[in-house]
């Protein structure tokens, strides 16, 4: 099938559920703050090396984090107990490590200068949040994601020290709960995700999660001051 073409001057797109077997559902467009909340809205999100086409991805199935589905291991939880956490102090030291982390499975960054100049935008407009966790005062774990209604959407994540990465997540499912939101879109089936709680399902049933709750905005405080002591 041909892939649908975005253009600068229009931020709508197709629909997700015409993607192709990849998932990929349109190409091109730009970044604009306006086109990527649009995206996340109806359940779309950019993926693509730097020097690639903008491609516009709605895979099938779709990962989710069910939040009460979370799993602390044992040992995760002994581990969460030596850091501290706090939410958007650091968000554009998040996007720099998420990016310059080196993984085993992919050659280069999908997140580039552009894709991070937009999620910075984002970020101050309260749509992008960051969890971070700190060990000694410095900054060794965390992750990023998009606010869509009720839902967070998980992006990336990093860590240079041990479950840095596992305790953020951990502690971010703890506080989405608080809050009232309802699941964490993980995006595409990963078997770190999945061994902490995360399941796939038909792109139709998350479509139809996220439009129950994507008007659904939640009032609360993403900024947390202090310091966050896991007992």
């Amino acid at each position: 099938m041909q892939i649908p073409k975005l253009f600068e001057d229009s931020y709508e797109f197709p629909d997700p559920n015409s993607a192709n077997e990849d998932g990929i559902v349109a190409w091109g467009g730009d970044l604009h703050p306006s086109r990527l909340i649009n995206a996340y809205q109806t359940g779309i999100f950019p993926w693509n090396s730097e020097n690639d086409p903008l491609l516009w991805w709605s895979p099938n199935p779709r990962l989710i984090m069910e939040l009460n589905n979370f799993k602390i291991s044992k040992s995760l939880k002994k581990s969460m107990k030596k850091f501290t956490y706090k939410f958007d102090t650091n968000f554009i030291e998040v996007l720099n490590q998420c990016s310059s982390t080196i993984r085993n499975d992919q050659n280069g960054t999908w997140l580039h200068k552009p894709l991070k100049h937009s999620f910075r935008m984002l970020h101050d407009i309260g749509i992008a949040h960051s969890v971070e966790s700190y060990l000694d005062g410095e900054l060794v774990g965390g992750l990023y994601g998009i606010v869509v209604g009720k839902v967070f959407c998980g992006e990336s994540m990093f860590s240079h020290v041990s479950d840095a990465s596992k305790a953020a997540y951990a502690v971010l499912v703890k506080h989405l709960k608080e809050w009232g939101y309802d699941f964490v879109d993980c995006q595409v089936p990963t078997g770190h995700l999945q061994s902490l709680g995360a399941h796939e399902v038909h792109r139709e049933y998350f479509l139809m999660r996220l439009n129950n709750v994507n008007m659904e905005k939640l009032e609360h405080n993403w900024r947390v001051e202090d310091s966050i002591m896991v007992s």
